[in-house]
């Protein structure tokens, strides 16, 4: 009897083990990333695909790959479309060429003042099913966001309120940023965040709307652009982390879950870590004494603000996307008292 039952036992714990290396390797996905290798927001997507192998013990992995990995940063939603990507974690903005409502929800110019802000209204107010009406006839599912919080802006120059703007050759992304600074009187072209760099320090740009003030600091923006604006007085990008449509329906209900609620941990991972490391670097850089940071008046604020809100109309009269994209935001932000 004993030895049935260690026979039983034996061939019990041989099928566990096949069953478990059977799921081990359910799942494998490739995600681009618009941020380059070794980009503090990079490294912290790269995290974000190891607790997802974590959390779903092996049976989905994720290799994240750098800008440019396989296809230009404003190509990966055709990219994830077509299979040849499975996801990307990026700028919405990016496409904002293809429909203006991308470039409305991705980065409403002057609606944000605080990470939580957004993001609330991704998860509950209208901001998750906006952006899956806008992707899923595509062949993208979205998963959900995160932002690496108020972006500092970088500047050659001294930039002490909106008069300064005028003619000031800088970087924005496509669509709605561009549009804002353009009416600001500032002079944007579009270029990759890995090209910010180069162009700063050749002169091709004087500014650029980038990240947040400790990943310039960290890949020596402030050694080119010693007059950082900070803290930020413009954008908070809406990051999305999105997958191919069919890839994502043929997911098990858990997987997606872990995918769902795995996004979420990553958002607030991203914000807490970026503004504490703001914190840090701005210190540094004001004992430097090497670095002029300039912190725009309330007054200033406010009339970029207005110069933006303008311009978010204008956007939603460009497509039916892009009007609904306006409605429910400017809804959400009235009943929060934000608008």
């Amino acid at each position: 009897m004993l030895k049935s039952l260690a026979r039983i036992a034996l061939v019990g714990a041989a099928a566990l083990s096949i069953t478990s290396g059977a799921i081990a390797q359910e799942f494998s996905f490739k995600f681009q990333s618009s941020d380059p290798a070794g980009n503090p927001n990079f490294e912290l997507k790269k995290d974000w695909a190891e607790r997802v192998k974590a959390m779903s013990g092996g049976r989905l992995e994720i290799e994240m790959l750098p800008v440019g990995s396989v296809v230009e940063h404003n190509e990966t939603q055709d990219a994830v479309s077509a299979g040849i990507l499975d996801g990307h974690i990026t700028d919405t903005s990016y496409f904002a060429g293809k429909d203006p409502a991308f470039g409305l929800i991705a980065n409403p110019v002057g609606a944000w003042s605080d990470p939580s802000e957004m993001l609330r209204f991704v998860e509950y107010g209208g901001g998750k099913e906006l952006m899956n009406e806008l992707l899923e006839p595509r062949g993208l599912h979205f998963i959900g966001a995160t932002t690496p919080g108020l972006e500092a802006f970088i500047s050659k120059k001294p930039l002490n309120g909106v008069a300064d703007l005028k003619g000031l050759k800088m970087r924005a992304p496509e669509g709605l940023v561009q549009e804002v600074f353009a009416a600001a009187g500032a002079a944007p072209v579009n270029l990759p965040g890995s090209e910010v760099f180069t162009s700063l320090d050749k002169n091709v740009i004087d500014a650029a709307d980038y990240t947040v003030f400790s990943t310039n600091q960290a890949q020596g923006m402030h050694d080119v652009a010693k007059h950082p604006v900070y803290p930020g007085f413009h954008s908070m990008p809406l990051v999305e982390v999105s997958m191919n449509k069919d890839k994502w329906d043929a997911l098990p209900d858990d997987l997606k879950a872990i995918l769902e609620v795995s996004v979420r941990d990553f958002a607030r991972d991203m914000t807490s870590q970026l503004a504490m490391k703001d914190l840090v670097a701005v210190a540094e850089a004001r004992k430097g004494g090497d670095i002029t940071i300039h912190n725009w008046s309330a007054e200033e604020r406010a009339k970029f603000r207005a110069i933006a809100k303008a311009q978010w109309e204008k956007v939603a009269s460009r497509s039916d996307n892009a009007q609904k994209v306006y409605d429910v935001l400017t809804k959400y932000l009235t009943e929060q008292g934000l608008l």
